[in-house]
């Protein structure tokens, strides 16, 4: 698979012709929103095997072949060199596929209103082949120990047809909102936890749901513990039904950081109790907040790396947003972005003629535009920020990725993990 980023003067033939595709190809691989209008710097993903590499000033055979995985006389037979032979820069080489490992991958989908839109469901059944979880969002926990269900619908078909484990993903919120007094209730109040673990497992059997997720937010420092406790007790209880147990994580880099959203969470237990986490790694660019990367690699990277300290690497997935934001300028406190898919960020800058520019340090691409006498700053994701994560991901060893979430078009995302990884499959 390769990626290739518009420059001036490209069109898709020409694209095509330097990567021996098609047009037909890299449009219906890409969805692309704008075949005859390409932005400068966007980013295309061309369904090749294998991908092709032009010589850079510097670049030997040995670099290069380091580069890729690959050694320098493997290289040079494929392209048929000699191993002394100079490179002139600009030559094309073919670099073959490299082997792929084994990963996990999970999607949030959340319905909202009193019906699921056929959208929402068809982003679920377009992206259940690439999954080992689906998620619906969310079961609400009540203060008596019962539980809100949400709509399901046929999200539980389309989660057995893929051999996706179907996630029962359980919240503390009220009216939308992380209750940090439902928290306590359930965390300390016996006869009420044992009721709502009754609750869990009767609901769970009725839907086939095989693994338990807590996504409990905003909790009361002073129910760490008690959190840590219930979990221990949650544990031994679906592990008998054959369950797999685990949970969200709010994005930590050290165990001392405080905030609400930060102290109830306990790195080192629940890597202890769980099977794995969520680590939330996203929202530092949020709606409500400055114009800035969703998830900048920096920033998610100093978290990946804090919470391999405390837990088995093999049971992390990275959060990632399948989402950008269109920020209007100046930031005002109090104002918020409107959500943005991908394709749909595409398609501004080709509305407004700008270039899409690449951001190194955060790894994330962004564009800026004007309309109706106000300036607008647009980050979103691309082929080579999912790809900058996927290399994470295979750095750190961690077990693999989870989605937040689905109904935002991101064919390229779905390209890149078969690219670079083998989905497992644990459903059955």
């Amino acid at each position: 698979m390769q990626i290739h980023v518009v420059k001036s003067g490209d069109s898709l033939t020409t694209i095509a012709r330097t990567y021996h595709s098609t047009v037909q190809d890299i449009v219906e691989a890409n969805e692309l929103p704008n075949p005859n209008n390409l932005v400068i710097g966007q980013s295309i993903v061309i369904p090749i095997i294998g991908q092709f590499y032009f010589v850079q000033a510097g670049d030997s055979l040995f670099t290069i072949a380091r580069r890729f995985g690959i050694t320098y006389q493997e290289l040079a037979k494929i392209n048929r060199l000699n191993v002394n032979q100079p490179l002139n820069i600009g030559f094309r080489l073919y670099v073959p596929g490299r082997p792929k490992r084994d990963a996990e991958f999970n999607a949030y989908v959340e319905p909202r209103g009193t019906t699921v839109a056929p959208v929402l469901e068809n982003s679920a059944r377009e992206a259940a082949p690439y999954l080992t979880y689906l998620a619906p969002f969310s079961f609400q926990a009540l203060r008596d120990g019962t539980l809100k269900e949400p709509l399901l619908n046929n999200f539980p078909a389309i989660a057995r047809a893929n051999r996706n484990v179907l996630m029962m993903v359980i919240t503390n919120q009220e009216n939308d909102q992380f209750s940090d007094e439902l928290g306590r209730i359930l965390l300390n109040d016996i006869a009420i936890q044992d009721k709502f673990l009754d609750t869990i497992v009767t609901t769970a059997k009725k839907y086939d749901f095989q693994d338990i997720h807590f996504d409990f937010e905003y909790l009361r420092p002073a129910d760490r513990e008690a959190y840590n406790r219930f979990l221990r007790k949650a544990k031994q209880r679906f592990s008998n039904e054959g369950w797999l147990m685990s949970t969200a994580l709010a994005p930590k880099t050290s165990a001392t950081q405080q905030g609400k959203w930060y102290e109830g969470h306990d790195y080192r237990a629940h890597g202890e109790i769980v099977d794995f986490v969520v680590i939330m790694t996203y929202e530092w660019g949020y709606s409500g907040g400055p114009a800035m990367a969703v998830s900048p690699i920096d920033s998610v990277r100093k978290v990946l790396e804090y919470a391999i300290t405390e837990m088995p690497a093999n049971k992390i997935l990275m959060g990632q947003n399948l989402y950008g934001y269109d920020w209007t300028l100046p930031f005002v406190q109090g104002t918020v972005a409107k959500a943005v898919s991908p394709q749909q960020a595409i398609q501004l800058a080709v509305t407004h003629q700008v270039a899409i520019q690449y951001d190194t340090k955060s790894q994330a691409p962004f564009f800026r535009y004007s309309t109706e006498g106000k300036q607008h700053e647009v980050w979103f994701e691309d082929a080579r920020s999912i790809q900058a994560k996927f290399d994470l991901i295979k750095e750190l060893n961690i077990r693999g990725m989870s989605y937040w979430k689905l109904g935002l078009s991101f064919p390229q995302n779905w390209l890149l993990i078969v690219d670079n990884f083998n989905v497992t499959k644990r459903g059955t």
